[in-house]
């Protein structure tokens, strides 16, 4: 069995789902080691996560960027220490029809979205394997189940995850490693504010049966709980929407 006691790694963690997960672990008494491209952004957490210093550290990433990936990971956890958990919180998504998504914001979104979770989720895999063990979580979109308007591009990406969730789990649980996607409906983030705009955040708010968005923070929750080995040691390969009831919905009554 694993346990709680190693490092958790976030990417995206400097602001939205990625940052309140990690303020989720660190209230725990986890160690957390927060990712992010956003040199701003990393200071911004730096100054909300200020009470964890002990347990917080902090270093940019561009996830897309391999070599810089390895060289993170080496310096920032030496070899041998253990790994017990992994968020792939980073990725972007936009709002645009099919017919005027471009090839370019399918890769670009597919490097960040979807290979960079792939190649962090190896190479962490990798070191949980000699050290008992670990939790990986895979942050998708109901975007990723259904098709919403504008999403071509992101939701594919998501929707890779999803499956990319199922093999991981499928192939690494002899291993001890458990491997669950969590699937976030619309949430108050600033990367959501931006993709969907004034219109978008109304159309959102219509659909979902709860008539709102959701907090960072419910993410974090539901992201935690799997992370935690007391709590989720028997779930395994899943693929948890957290979205107000939006994909249960069907038609709503008016």
């Amino acid at each position: 069995m694993t346990n709680n006691t190693g490092i958790t790694i976030v990417t995206g963690g400097a602001s939205g789902i990625g940052l309140a997960t990690a303020a989720w672990l660190l209230a725990r008494s986890r160690s957390v080691l927060v990712l992010d491209h956003s040199e701003a952004n990393l200071e911004s957490a730096r100054v909300a996560l200020k009470e964890y210093t002990a347990s917080a550290a902090f270093a940019a990433l561009d996830v897309t960027d391999e070599e810089a990936m390895m060289q993170v990971l080496s310096s920032n956890i030496p070899a041998g220490t253990a790994i017990s958990g992994l968020v792939n919180s980073a990725g972007f998504g936009t709002d645009i029809p099919f017919l005027e998504t471009t090839s370019k914001t399918l890769r670009d979104m597919l490097e960040v979205n979807l290979v960079g979770t792939f190649v962090i989720s190896r190479e962490v895999a990798k070191r949980m394997v000699g050290t008992g063990g670990g939790s990986i979580v895979h942050i998708s979109s109901v975007s990723g189940l259904i098709g919403n308007k504008g999403r071509s591009a992101y939701g594919a990406t998501k929707a890779a995850l999803v499956n990319l969730t199922q093999v991981m789990s499928n192939e690494l649980a002899r291993h001890h490693i458990r491997v669950n996607c969590v699937c976030p409906g619309p949430i108050e983030t600033p990367l959501a504010a931006a993709a969907h705009g004034d219109a978008g955040k109304l159309l959102w708010e219509q659909q979902v049966p709860m008539k709102r968005y959701g907090s960072p923070k419910e993410i974090a929750n539901t992201v935690g709980f799997l992370l935690d080995e007391e709590s989720s040691s028997y779930v395994n390969g899943q693929i948890i929407s957290v979205d107000g009831g939006f994909i249960a919905a069907g038609l709503l009554p008016a």
